[in-house]
């Protein structure tokens, strides 16, 4: 079983820069990558940014929305990733969720979300 726990939302002006972590725990061996989602009421989950597991440095990817402002970072003995983001725009508020995603492609966990906010 794998758990992960985001941190690091709040509030900040346009323009500006926030980092969320999230920490997995559990069965690490078992997850293939990590992610972070973003969601607004009334909306789908969307995709931000996902970066794979294992000894290599990781395979990105990243929703066209954020390239060139968002990036993905991972600490690998702190089973931790990251998410950079900078140069936020108010349409960049959304709760942020993290999840961590099988080897069959499968989520294996959700964290609870926190929350971004981004206003003059």
């Amino acid at each position: 079983q794998v758990e992960v726990v985001e941190s690091g939302g709040g509030l900040v002006q346009p323009g500006g820069s926030l980092r969320l972590s999230c920490a997995a725990s559990g069965s690490i061996e078992s997850i293939y990558a990590m992610a972070w989602y973003q969601q607004v009421p009334g909306k789908q989950r969307e995709l931000v940014a996902g970066i794979t597991s294992g000894s290599s440095s990781g395979v990105t990817n990243y929703a066209d929305s954020v390239k060139g402002r968002f990036t993905i970072s991972r600490d690998i003995a702190k089973n931790t990733i990251y998410l950079q983001m900078n140069s936020l725009k108010p349409e960049d508020t959304a709760l942020y969720y993290c999840a961590a995603v099988g080897g069959d492609r499968k989520f294996l966990a959700w964290g609870q979300g926190t929350q971004v906010t981004v206003s003059a």
